[in-house]
């Protein structure tokens, strides 16, 4: 049986896309791990317990979504730089010694102040602003390096904001666009941290996992990329969120307090360019602003409804 380690399965994503790999592998073949929560308990700092779990269940392919994120980087960045970095090395290391498949999420957050602001492309200028984005893009070129010259068959996307109403907010710069529909179903307000006018790209999570799952299925000969696709959905302000968010809760309403996450936010880009993936291996995004809010709008009160 092919064996699958997610490496922090609790987080925003590895908790839905550990749900999908056991729906398509089944419920044994995916190994959930986490420092706490999850089936195993695994610090992905402590190499030899990692090869240890790798070696005693046979393990093929790893995820590894184990990471400090960017608002959170940004309060303790030498304790992001370490995670960061070292958990990916790890992760390369054991793939390298065993021949194992590995995805690893990089992020919009490789581009910087001096990136193009409208569609990003593929190949740009990297200069982040951001102990996340360093890290991201120093993780890019290590797949790269460990692709080069190790064989090791390591795939990533640069994941926009992802929103999903499954997870809470995790610590990033975009986790206004998850927390803003939990406080407008309970609050009928919210106090957006970002700018009205200030469009990022993001991504409804169900598509999010498609992709993941598309890239790692794509044949390897098909794959130009070894850093990490930039992959594109959707791209929204915080006020066109609202005024979408108000067709379904008329009361809705937001205000605005900028903190030192609008920095953050000001020096990405407000979408990419993602006809490499397009071209490689097929990808489209399935929702748009509208399909998503409806989506996460009728799952939140659903889920609100049964827990009374």
């Amino acid at each position: 049986m092919k064996k699958i380690l997610v490496i922090g399965a609790c987080g925003q994503i590895g908790t839905e896309l550990t749900a999908a790999l056991r729906q398509r592998y089944g419920q044994t073949a995916v190994i959930a791990a986490d420092i706490t929560g999850a089936d195993v308990q695994l610090n992905v700092m402590d190499k030899v317990a990692l090869h240890s779990l790798v070696l005693k269940e046979k393990v093929v392919e790893i995820y590894h979504l184990a990471a400090m994120l960017s608002a959170s980087g940004e309060q303790q960045p030498t304790k992001a730089w370490e995670l960061n970095m070292q958990g990916l090395l790890n992760v390369l290391n054991v793939a390298k010694t065993d021949q194992l498949k590995v995805f690893w999420p990089s992020s919009i957050a490789v581009f910087g102040p001096s990136s193009p602001k409208a569609f990003a492309p593929q190949h740009s200028v990297a200069e982040p602003s951001t102990v996340y984005g360093i890290s991201k893009v120093a993780g890019e070129l290590w797949c790269q390096y460990y692709h080069a010259q190790y064989g090791v068959d390591v795939r990533s996307l640069r994941y926009p904001g992802l929103i999903s109403h499954t997870a809470q907010p995790g610590g990033g710069t975009t986790d206004y666009a998850v927390d803003i529909f939990h406080q407008a179903l309970k609050h009928r307000q919210y106090t957006n941290f970002i700018k009205a006018h200030t469009a990022m790209p993001m991504m409804y999570m169900p598509d999010a996992i498609r992709a993941t799952l598309e890239l790692m299925d794509a044949p390897a000969e098909k794959l130009s990329i070894r850093t990490g696709y930039n992959v594109h959905a959707l791209s929204f302000t915080p006020e066109q969120l609202a005024a979408e968010i108000t067709k379904h809760l008329p009361a809705f309403k937001m205000y605005y307090k900028p903190d030192f996450r609008q920095q953050i936010a000001d020096s990405w880009p407000a979408s990419v360019n993602d006809k490499c993936a397009r071209d490689d291996w097929g990808w489209q995004p399935y929702y748009d602003l509208s399909g998503m809010v409806t989506d996460m709008l009728k799952n939140l009160s659903s889920r609100s409804a049964a827990q009374h």
